[in-house]
């Protein structure tokens, strides 16, 4: 098939490329750099340097052989948008192209108006887009787990069946954001359920969880083809951040109780996932949702996790509960279903602590480039 991925620099977008490109298809990326602007901007830098999206794709066609196409620009910008799908008409448009963390949503009235900006008009110009150019292409849009908040039932995959005084109707499942991060991806669910039912598009809207690691099957030969890996309180994914603190000798930072309980997923799973989900694609009309986690966790069971492992590589790891700066639950009932992705195929790769080492020892390598002043920034939701 023809892939465009929307967000194409990202600490996922840029691995999907790759990984696409290796399953057989042909694929254009298209990115205008927000996530490092926002990086310089609050002084966040990454672990270590990424190359540009055109060196990335020179490198990644002197390894492989294999051609990944470069678009950069503003996607909340029709005009580009309109560039890029006559140039490259796709079958698939997997879309990442968001400012993707929660803290940020909740930094100040700035951040928050950019992501509402930024997310909202993005999904909405795709979804324009894909009615003008190519009515029969498949959105594959990455969601969030945190869509649904910590409901005290079982989290259905997307849909959940309501009897209410004899009668009987699918509804999608009752939503509850913990940060307008995950505000404007329910506001993304309902824009694309509202063009499903008026325009008869399709779309895949995938619910994942917090991504954890580095190597996939394409990058591990050259380290420039890593992924951008932020370990910042503003965008460093949870065990990505632990990981580098306890290198660091940073205690871990838990908040609160500590009893947050997630479901999380190794990025190699999360290519797998969008790939499956693009090459089963969902039927015109169909507004098809799965749960992309593979194991869940509580903030404590991660932090002991890698304290052990790092007990067994000889480095000292200190956990540290702090006051919680968010609004959340911190003891709850969590039990979210995720056959969907598995009954395509999905084969999970699991959180052992031989995965934790080898991105410890990786991270390692790294210890003097880590500035503890960006791990902890104290920001309060209230």
């Amino acid at each position: 098939m023809r892939i465009l991925v929307l967000g194409g620099d990202g600490y996922l977008g840029w691995p999907t490329a790759m990984h696409l490109t290796a399953n057989g298809h042909e694929v254009a990326v298209a990115d205008n750099y927000l996530r490092r602007q926002i990086c310089r901007e609050e002084n966040v830098d990454p672990l270590f340097e990424t190359p540009n999206l055109n060196r990335r794709s020179e490198l990644w066609k002197k390894f492989s052989g294999f051609d990944i196409r470069v678009f950069i620009g503003d996607l909340t910008q029709w005009d580009f948008v309109e560039e890029i799908f006559k140039k490259f008409t796709p079958d698939c448009i997997v879309h990442y192209a968001e400012q993707p963390a929660a803290p940020y949503s909740m930094l100040n009235r700035r951040a928050a108006t950019l992501t509402l900006q930024n997310n909202l008009m993005v999904t909405a110009n795709v979804i324009f887009a894909v009615r003008e150019f190519c009515p029969d292409a498949h959105i594959v849009k990455l969601g969030t787990m945190g869509e649904y908040g910590t409901p005290n039932i079982d989290i259905e995959e997307g849909w959940i069946d309501i009897n209410h005084k004899g009668k009987k109707d699918t509804f999608l499942f009752p939503r509850q954001a913990g940060s307008l991060y995950h505000t404007t991806k329910i506001m993304d669910t309902d824009l694309l359920w509202f063009y499903v039912r008026m325009w008869n598009i399709r779309v895949t809207d995938l619910m994942q969880g917090p991504v954890y690691g580095l190597f996939t099957n394409e990058n591990e030969s050259d380290t420039r083809l890593l992924p951008f890996f932020n370990y910042d309180e503003l965008f460093g994914t949870v065990i990505n951040r632990f990981v580098v603190q306890a290198v660091a000798g940073f205690p871990l930072t838990v908040f609160g109780k500590g009893g947050q309980t997630r479901g999380y997923l190794n990025i190699k799973d999360t290519l797998n996932c969008v790939r499956l989900s693009a090459e089963n694609p969902a039927e015109q009309g169909e507004l098809r949702i799965f749960n992309q986690l593979t194991e869940t966790f509580s903030v404590n069971e991660l932090a002991l996790r890698i304290q052990h492992v790092g007990d067994q590589m000889g480095i000292k790891v200190g956990i540290q509960s702090l006051e919680n700066p968010r609004k959340e639950a911190e003891n709850h009932y969590y039990n979210p279903k995720h056959t969907g992705l598995l009954e395509l195929g999905l084969e999970p790769n699991y959180l052992t602590d031989d995965v934790l080492a080898r991105l410890m020892e990786f991270v390692i390598k790294y210890k003097s480039k880590i500035n503890q002043d960006q791990i902890y920034r104290n920001i309060k939701w209230g």
